[in-house]
């Protein structure tokens, strides 16, 4: 039995994407809307937004910052308005930059907090009601395998994506008995403008498209959680499981794989 509803069919359906001006965002918004259905999407910067829109007819493009909860307020209000129901809300903003013990910036941690999990508590205050109100829908949040498990350089970003992971499982316990569908996205490399500041090779790196066609199917099955690409996140949960039986070898395995904190 999945753990929530399948949508088989977009044709039709009203989806509000957070983060959609590149990357996987603007490519799930794109396979979205090319199966059917009527797309919102939303980000910091208008241009792609409305090139988004003009390309897809009956789309709308709502610019807002996840930080500003009157933003985020006027684009639900707008869709209140013109949308009979939203079938599907996607959080997909999310800020990254490396981070460490020894080049420790606070003003980095307080920014990573505030758009990637603060932003993401912004969009529920303004769709939750909404969801709850309809019986109905589906909320996706954007989280990384990063949040599995402690890794090097990801001081800043791994604990947000923990935070998200965490957020949706709370949230799945609450919205599915009102018949609303919670998932979370936990992918591995992307090629984004964010993994494009790493100066390593990313391994089993996948395009923005691959990753959107992977989403979809995880909602066609009813997935909870979707991680991806598989040849490279299985093995992350394989490691996984190794911290839970043992804190120090999965310490030894990642500093001896990466040379971290060696």
């Amino acid at each position: 039995m999945p753990a929530n509803p399948r949508i088989t069919d977009w044709q039709g359906r009203h989806v509000w994407i957070v983060g959609a001006s590149s990357g996987i965002g603007l490519a799930t918004a794109e396979a979205l809307a090319r199966a059917g259905a009527v797309v919102a999407v939303s980000a910091r910067h208008a241009a792609p937004l409305q090139d988004f829109a003009q390309r897809f007819p009956g789309a709308l493009a709502l610019p807002v910052d996840v930080t500003s909860l009157d933003q985020l307020q006027a684009a639900a209000a707008r869709l209140q308005t013109d949308w009979p129901s939203l079938d599907l809300v996607m959080y997909c903003a999310g800020h990254y930059k490396a981070q460490n013990a020894a080049q420790y910036s606070l003003a980095e941690m307080l920014k990573h907090q505030d758009i990637n999990v603060t932003g993401a508590l912004r969009l529920l205050d303004v769709v939750l009601p909404r969801l709850i109100a309809q019986g109905s829908g589906h909320l996706s949040l954007v989280a990384s395998v990063a949040g599995w498990r402690g890794a090097p350089n990801a001081l800043a970003y791994g604990p947000t994506k923990a935070a998200l992971i965490s957020l949706a499982q709370c949230l799945w316990f609450d919205l599915a008995p009102r018949g609303i569908g919670t998932s979370v996205i936990s992918p591995g490399f992307v090629e984004t403008p964010l993994t494009a500041q790493n100066e390593f090779k990313m391994p089993a790196l996948i395009t923005p498209d691959v990753a959107a066609r992977e989403i979809l199917a995880g909602w066609r099955r009813g997935t909870f959680e979707m991680h991806f690409p598989r040849r490279f996140s299985l093995t992350l949960k394989l490691l996984d499981l190794i911290g839970m039986a043992s804190d120090q070898l999965y310490f030894k395995l990642v500093q001896r794989v990466t040379g971290a904190g060696t």
